[in-house]
């Protein structure tokens, strides 16, 4: 009889969505992994024939399925989670979150609301996530101490924050963090512009070069409502998706967060320039912001990601309640109860979301030689029976569904519930502290 191959993990599930192949569910396997990536997907019983593991984890009444990947999100404004409800996004913006963050924004706001997000994050399933604050050093560090795969992109703004004097001040500690990470496996430094109406073309220019040298990925803030359309019309003759192809930024590394405000000559820069959209429902709903045309998106052939935005304007990080409202409104709004499907959705929060952050190759799926960025969802809880359709379950009865498990690179960052590279306790104190720093209405 032939050794048993070794390998450091072994998890048998009830079933596998796997994601890729597409529409695809595997009953009764296990996934093999070795050296943090997966070494294979093959029926229980084969797996005992073929591998010796160091653990084995029996999860029979769980789905098993690729890590979540929230595509946009500003982690650290966790601590400023219903500070300022209902209301536009200018008032919002203006009277409120930005003389907020004058005032309370440093780098141990960003390391304790980073690691709140991030907490908050796994518990709901999501394993990769992308963001866009102040201090992203902080991030980094935060990210990296959970052991949480990111794409970090450092803000810049035409005028001074607490992070820096201004846009030259910005690109010069953002390029010093992207060498910093350079060679890292988890963590990915990016350009964030904050929006066309907060920095020039100048500016914008000079990102669009260095993203290139760099083969950097950007993302910004676009077409996030009617009047920021109207009004760079009134400027610059042109719709802001227009102004910054015209200045270079517009490419297949580009990241376009928001977009509710799209035409056909929108449609045809995307698809020109291979940009990426990111969707962010439930935020661009609180806001009024708009809708996102997503199945004009799906039938142009564009690339659809998933975030979550920061918790001050959704006011959860669940990537599973967003998939869900994507669904939903996509249907309200099309007309269509077909489009988008439960596979579709799934997809946009996996393997699209991956493909948005150049690392399809790694996550989003799980596949042979990928990276082990794994989730196990139990599905005992009554409101989860019967159970039909593992997708359909997925898609639009999560919060019946419990997240339980969770790797990254084949670490646990999850078991059985409790979190094992953050100490909940502590953040959920530290938390509570900065609630009454910033006199923020807590209701206890």
């Amino acid at each position: 009889m032939a050794a048993r191959k070794p390998v450091q993990l072994l998890i048998k599930a009830r079933w596998i969505l796997p994601i890729l192949p597409a529409r695809k569910v595997f009953s009764d396997c296990a996934v093999a992994v070795m050296g943090g990536r997966i070494e294979a997907i093959l029926p229980w019983q084969e797996a005992d024939k073929q591998y010796s593991a160091e653990q084995t984890l029996t999860l029979d009444r769980h789905i098993l399925m690729p890590g979540l990947v929230n595509c946009h999100g500003h982690a650290a404004m966790s601590l400023l989670r219903g500070y300022a409800d209902d209301y536009p996004l200018d008032t919002w913006l203006n009277d409120f979150i930005w003389p907020a963050e004058k005032k309370h924004v440093d780098a141990d706001f960003v390391r304790d609301g980073t690691e709140l997000a991030i907490a908050e994050m796994i518990h709901s399933g999501t394993t990769c996530f992308a963001d866009m604050y102040f201090f992203p050093e902080q991030v980094a560090l935060a990210a990296k101490r959970a052991h949480m795969r990111s794409q970090i992109t450092f803000p810049v703004l035409d005028f001074a924050t607490t992070w820096g004097d201004g846009p030259s001040d910005y690109i010069a500690k953002g390029l010093e963090l992207h060498d910093e990470y350079r060679a890292d496996d988890l963590i990915r430094i990016g350009f964030g512009p904050h929006a066309p109406y907060t920095v020039s073309d100048n500016h914008l220019k000079r990102i669009a070069v260095l993203a290139e040298e760099l083969q950097a990925p950007i993302q910004i803030h676009l077409h996030e409502t009617a009047k920021e359309v109207a009004d760079s019309i009134a400027e610059y003759g042109m719709r802001p998706i227009e102004r910054i192809n015209k200045l270079g930024l517009l490419t297949p590394r580009t990241q376009c967060v928001h977009m509710t405000q799209i035409d056909d000559s929108d449609l045809q820069l995307l698809t020109s320039s291979g940009a990426h959209v990111i969707h962010c429902p439930e935020s661009n709903l609180k806001l009024a912001s708009g809708f996102c045309p997503v199945n004009k998106l799906i039938n142009n052939g564009s690339n659809i990601a998933l975030g979550t935005d920061g918790a001050a304007s959704n006011n959860d990080l669940n990537m599973f309640g967003e998939l869900e409202t994507t669904a939903l409104l996509a249907k309200g709004v099309s007309g269509d109860p077909a489009t988008p499907n439960a596979h579709d959705v799934l997809a946009m929060a996996t393997i699209n979301g991956a493909k948005a952050l150049g690392m399809d190759d790694d996550i989003g799926s799980i596949e042979v030689g990928k990276s082990a960025d794994i989730i196990a969802l139990e599905t005992d809880p009554i409101g989860s029976q019967p159970l039909y359709d593992i997708a359909s379950s997925l898609a639009y009865n999560n919060r019946a569904l419990a997240v339980t498990h969770s790797w990254v690179a084949g670490r646990a960052l999850m078991l059985s519930s409790h979190l094992q590279t953050l100490n909940e306790r502590d953040i959920a104190s530290k938390a509570l502290a900065w609630s009454k720093k910033i006199n923020a209405k807590v209701i206890l």
